[in-house]
């Protein structure tokens, strides 16, 4: 067997010393029988494994998906602003239709300019 030092969390290391306590056997028996029982397993260890790559993706991926999250906040700003344009072209365009259609409907009236 390796000798090595692992860090845990305060819960977890309280937890699997309470285990170790109660079945009367050394901290690391426990921790070295939960490794075995998780890759005893080409499915677990597969879920491990995805498990891991999704907490602690390796440098690259995580670079990329940084990269992507904030292209992909990037497009969502760039189609509200489109949203935005959009709205304000249709309501110009909405207020020179009734006015086309007022002098249509009127037309000695005198004609207002509403652009600067």
């Amino acid at each position: 067997m390796s000798n090595f030092l692992v860090s845990l969390s305060a819960n977890w290391a309280e937890f699997l010393k309470g285990l170790a306590y109660d079945l009367d056997i050394d901290v690391s028996n426990v921790i070295g029988g939960l490794c075995d029982w998780v890759f005893s397993s080409p499915e677990y260890k597969v879920q491990f494994e995805v498990w891991l790559n999704t907490v602690y993706p390796l440098k690259g991926q995580a670079e990329d998906r940084a990269k992507a999250k904030g292209e992909a906040a990037s497009e969502r700003e760039e189609v509200q602003q489109d949203s935005v344009e959009e709205e304000a072209h249709e309501d110009r365009d909405y207020s020179e239709d009734r006015e086309i259609n007022f002098l249509m409907v009127h037309p000695k009236s005198p004609r207002i300019s509403t652009s600067h």
